[in-house]
């Protein structure tokens, strides 16, 4: 009878009748759900105290993103160390995204059961690791498998330190705290291409892995020795029904979420958003590495210094959407994304970079944080954490593919053809919103 019981609450939670609370807001960077705690369990924290564990935060954000895109200034600096192709160099930045994309799910699993601050410190010293060995890579073959194995170990930091947000903060202050999370992961992402070009171009690029790698062993000590142990959870019945029937749960759960057009017009649309900033700024190293620009990796290193607009976007984007409704919104981004990715066609370096790439990197912020709210929305109750998890696939898959695709393009006629496939995916994004999105109508209530 307890198993018939077990087993009865395994399909009532595929069938969507279970009441999860809603998930707290996304990070643009990172588009992981934070499962808000039960209204009757008491977070030991409120507002940004303890210091300690506010640093320790911020430092998991930073270290989430600092080595995942740390090649992409060095991507004309491996083409001619390796004398390979564009799309050879550009696998580089796709095996760690691979990464990334297989593994998310199975972090997402692992933490249920596992203590959160382990499977974090843990992740971060796994991605130190294959961070140091790069640095010893004999060939680019070498290069990529190190880095494939940098993105498996990532997801542990970033998908679990969402979910340890929600649980060890008050609500009221869950959306400061993740405010200062969205800002440490846009951190993270420029040091680590700053860091990596700058040392590349003094000394090396295997002095790039040498120091990414030993700051991360740094970052990791620090996050064990500042972040507090979490709460113990309490066991409840989608804990046990998940236990019970794992295999028939999960694929029920997928399956409905296949057949649920706006989370597959969301999917689509978490695929195109980081295939347009992967592609942008992947390919717009070797637009500006070569004539009539002719920049150096130390140059394009500080190029990346446009990253840390997400940091200002993030915000705006949420009260953008607020004000006019998310089908709108996700208009305005793609629009946005579209008119930078034309703009950078001109040959005056101040325009490519400040409009051009600067709009680009607005839109696709605001993309990101209009989908991933959205995802919310139109995920079933019971469904939004293995939904995230295929939104998050989904979102790094985009990004595998825009290491690789625009190479072709690039043969055609260099740089104008990279950003005619990339209007092309915008033009695909814009299309799914209208279409898929259209039941939720134009407002965000």
């Amino acid at each position: 009878m307890t198993r018939l019981t077990e087993r009865a609450r395994a399909l009532r939670l595929v069938l969507g009748v279970d009441d999860l609370p809603p998930s707290p807001t996304f990070s643009a960077a990172n588009p992981a759900i934070a499962v808000a705690p039960a209204p009757d369990a008491a977070a030991p924290h409120d507002g940004l105290q303890p210091i300690r564990a506010i640093a320790a935060i911020l430092l998991c954000a930073v270290f989430a993103f600092l080595t995942l895109y740390c090649t992409q200034p060095l991507l004309p600096m491996l083409t001619a160390v390796f004398h390979a192709s564009k799309a050879a160099v550009g696998l580089t930045v796709s095996a760690s995204t691979m990464g990334v994309a297989l593994a998310a799910p199975i972090f997402g699993a692992l933490t249920e059961r596992l203590s959160r601050k382990r499977v974090i410190v843990a992740s971060a010293i796994a991605s130190a690791i294959p961070t140091l060995l790069a640095a010893t890579s004999p060939g680019l073959h070498a290069l990529i498998f190190w880095r494939f194995l940098q993105g498996l170990a990532l997801p542990g930091i970033f998908a679990t330190v969402i979910t340890y947000i929600g649980e060890e903060w008050d609500r009221k202050s869950i959306a400061l705290v993740m405010s200062l999370y969205v800002s440490g992961t846009a951190l993270g992402g420029f040091l680590g291409r700053f860091f990596s070009g700058l040392i590349a171009d003094s000394v090396g690029w295997r002095w790039s892995f040498v120091a990414l790698g030993a700051l991360t062993l740094l970052g990791a000590l620090l996050i064990a020795r500042w972040l507090p142990h979490g709460r113990r959870r309490p066991r409840n019945e989608h804990d046990e029904a998940a236990e019970s029937s794992p295999g028939l749960l999960a694929v029920w759960i997928a399956l409905r979420h296949l057949r649920n057009p706006r989370l597959l017009a969301t999917f689509g649309i978490g695929f195109g958003t980081l295939f347009t900033l992967v592609a942008t700024f992947t390919y717009s190293t070797f637009y500006l590495a070569d004539a009539p620009f002719r920049l150096s990796t130390l140059a394009l290193s500080y190029l990346f210094a446009i990253y840390l607009v997400g940091l200002l976007v993030t915000p705006f984007g949420g009260f953008l959407v607020t004000r006019i409704g998310m089908r709108r919104g996700i208009a305005v981004a793609i629009a946005l994304c579209a008119a930078g990715e034309l703009i950078t066609l001109s040959h005056t370096l101040w325009i490519v970079i400040l409009p051009g790439l600067g709009l680009v990197c607005t839109g696709v912020f605001i993309a990101q944080s209009t989908s991933t709210s959205f995802l919310r929305m139109a995920a079933p109750a019971g469904g939004r954490v293995s939904a995230a998890g295929l939104y998050l696939s989904s979102y790094y898959i985009g990004g595998t593919i825009a290491g690789v695709a625009p190479s072709y393009m690039w043969t055609i006629g260099r740089w104008p053809p990279c950003v005619a496939l990339v209007e092309a995916v915008l033009l695909g994004m814009l299309l799914l919103a209208l279409i898929g999105w259209r039941n939720a109508g134009w407002s965000t209530h």
